[in-house]
């Protein structure tokens, strides 16, 4: 994934949105919802960091990496930099980000942003074999993107079969309208294995057989 010269002016326009107070934490919500309470989430291709801080104020620890230094400056200036490292997707590694003090493990992973369509057929079916040995069992790996462009649901689907992840659901948005052949899509992946139990009700209150 190439780091092009009108990054600079996307960080710039990115920060007058989140200084405007427009609300860009859709994805962090699908998030949230998606996973358990307190899980180990990496953002790959966090912008400007807004899903990271949503995330960190839902109280789970969660952590965004991004090539472009111009992008990274705006979430470091806005958001705790601590949460925020400098990396190329196709760089991601269980080495790399133990390097950085990152997990090697994570509940859930993120791609929004069409991040798929920077990366070629070859970036892209890496990544996920990357994203299957850092998913812990039944961790998800989330893409939110243009369903027609390079990296598409088609692609995705396809590097997913060799990953051994599932295609779990797929929506038209981040708020769980079914997808119907729409121009962008989010793509809900999950990984083998059985899911960890969470301790405590988490909105459930089974009631007593009649």
């Amino acid at each position: 994934m190439e780091v092009s010269s009108n990054y600079t002016s996307y960080a710039a326009k990115m920060r007058r949105l989140v200084t405007s107070g427009v609300n860009l934490e859709a994805d962090a919500r699908f998030i949230d919802m998606l996973v358990q309470p307190q899980a180990r989430l990496l953002d790959i291709g966090c912008g400007v960091g807004t899903a990271v801080n949503a995330l960190r104020h839902r109280n789970h620890p969660a952590y965004g990496i991004d090539p472009s230094q111009p992008v990274l400056d705006v979430a470091t200036d806005l958001f705790n930099p601590s949460w925020y490292h400098q990396l190329d997707a196709k760089e991601v590694s269980r080495q790399t980000l133990t390097e950085l003090g990152l997990p090697a493990k994570y509940e859930g992973l993120l791609m929004a942003g069409n991040v798929p369509a920077f990366l070629t057929a070859d970036e892209l079916h890496a990544i996920f074999m990357t994203a299957a040995q850092l998913l812990v069992p039944a961790g998800h790996l989330v893409t939110g993107t243009s369903t027609e462009s390079r990296g598409g649901p088609r692609d995705q689907d396809k590097a997913a079969h060799d990953s051994g992840l599932t295609l779990y659901q797929r929506f038209s948005n981040w708020h769980l309208r079914p997808f119907q052949g729409d121009p962008w899509c989010v793509s809900v992946y999950l990984a083998p294995g059985t899911p960890a139990v969470h301790e405590g009700p988490d909105g459930i209150f089974i009631l007593p057989s009649a």
